[in-house]
């Protein structure tokens, strides 16, 4: 479907002899890592990066590998900053339940009663924007936003442009993720606060937990240790295309370094951040008008990933994309961090570095449904960025999968009982003519025609 829409401890090993012998000794973790990024720095996939692993307080990985600019041929330096893109939700989800802690607002409180936004008539709340159930499609999306995107404007004009376009469903119907719901959710922030955006998260969270390092990113002001980022093409690395900072704002605009998002990860994780109110109401999933649960939180996932409890979320931003895990059974942050967008992202590394880590655990396919072939015929619905048609085919023991203008087939095969199919960490439910799949980012629902 990709193709189609886009614990135990680590053993470290030690030498038993000197005390300077044990100091230099690598962990088996950190040998699998340096040959891990060697690969794909030698192989010009990515220019560098910076990951760290902790587990019950100890850090079993801290490390940093490639350069930071390859013009300069410097190394990734310490603490080096990187943007982090929509792992900034996070930070933005809290500060809406930090305002709401305080008493400032409801979770059901309108977007129009902060924010003046045509809704069309449609009640969109703020559990909506948090969700992306709001069904407001995202700017990204939007063409016409990426002349935008290299010109500076108030940001009155971002939400004037996607005012002109027809909401994707109606609020609370589906989840389509949504750059506009968070961007948003960033002026209620301001409005609330009488704060600017980036001056909140520093006195309510980056001051208090001494976050040094993490910023409101900037397109003109030179930070020291700041990465440059970079772009993947079969030529080679290029330089990232530019991007206006005022416009990834709430929904992508923060910079941070890998140590400062342990310290936050481990903050919020451990209480320090909101109540358990709160707490609880950003790391439980969001539920559909008709019942279907999501495995979306509030700025965050949150589900099973292999057998291991994930709350997470991922960034990606011109010349950059970043990961942040947090295993609650295993008590285990997984934190990367790439100066370079490409095939072989953070994501791809964190996959890695886990399941050198934690063991994987497959779902059992239950007896194949019956009557596979009621699942005959073409669906058509919105999915991020567009509509889409599939055409699906049964077979004895699952279904292929071909979008319309595409000749990409996917097949899935592992059945979990009750008309339910899953594919990798993507999950497919068929029910009353329609096609649910819950894309963990997304939970998009197509008619059968």
């Amino acid at each position: 479907m990709r193709k189609i829409l886009l614990l135990c401890l680590v053993t470290v090993s030690l030498f038993s002899c000197s005390p300077k012998q044990q100091l230099t000794a690598k962990s088996d973790l950190e040998i699998f890592a340096d040959s891990l990024f060697k690969a794909d720095i030698d192989s010009s996939f990515i220019a560098g990066a910076s990951v760290l692993i902790a587990q019950h307080g100890n850090k079993l990985l801290d490390k940093s590998y490639g350069l930071a600019s390859l013009e300069l041929n410097a190394s990734v330096p310490v603490n080096a900053s990187f943007e982090i893109g929509s792992v900034t939700k996070q930070f933005t989800a809290a500060a809406i339940l930090k305002l709401r802690q305080e008493g400032k607002l409801s979770l059901n409180d309108e977007l129009t009663e902060y924010v003046d936004f045509d809704t069309k008539g449609k009640e969109v709340n703020i559990s909506n924007l948090l969700y992306h159930t709001s069904g407001i499609p995202g700017y990204t999306e939007i063409p016409e936003f990426w002349d935008l995107s290299i010109e500076q404007h108030e940001k009155d004009t971002l939400l004037r442009m996607v005012e002109q376009h027809d909401f994707l469903f109606e609020p609370g119907e589906a989840m389509i993720y949504s750059n506009s719901g968070y961007f948003l959710l960033g002026l209620i922030i301001e409005k609330v606060s009488e704060m600017s955006y980036e001056d909140y998260l520093d006195e309510a969270f980056f001051k208090p937990l001494g976050m040094d390092h993490t910023y409101y990113c900037s397109t003109s002001e030179p930070v020291k240790g700041k990465v440059y980022g970079y772009e993947y093409t079969p030529e080679g690395l290029m330089q990232k295309s530019y991007i206006d900072h005022t416009w990834p704002y709430a929904a992508g605009s923060l910079c941070s370094t890998k140590e400062d998002l342990l310290t936050w990860l481990e903050a919020l994780h451990g209480g320090s951040v909101l109540d358990e109110e709160g707490y609880s109401l950003m790391t439980t999933p969001g539920t559909l008008n008709d019942g279907s649960l999501l495995r979306y939180a509030m700025g965050l996932d949150h589900f099973s990933l292999s057998g291991n409890e994930m709350i997470a979320h991922g960034g990606g931003i011109n010349g950059f994309l970043s990961e942040t895990r947090y295993f609650p059974d295993a008590d285990l942050y997984v934190i990367c961090l790439v100066n370079t967008a490409g095939p072989k992202g953070a994501s791809y590394f964190a996959d890695k570095l886990t399941w050198n880590i934690l063991d994987k655990v497959q779902p059992e396919a239950t007896d194949t449904a019956s009557d596979l072939q009621r699942y005959n015929g073409k669906y058509t619905g919105p999915v991020r960025g567009r509509n889409v048609t599939l055409d699906v085919s049964a077979l004895d023991n699952g279904f292929t999968l071909i979008a319309k203008g595409s000749e990409d087939m996917d097949t899935v095969n592992t059945y979990l009982g009750n008309d339910a199919w899953a594919d990798g960490t993507d999950i497919y439910k068929f029910t009353d003519d329609k096609l649910k799949i819950d894309m963990v980012y997304g939970y998009y629902i197509l008619d059968k025609e």
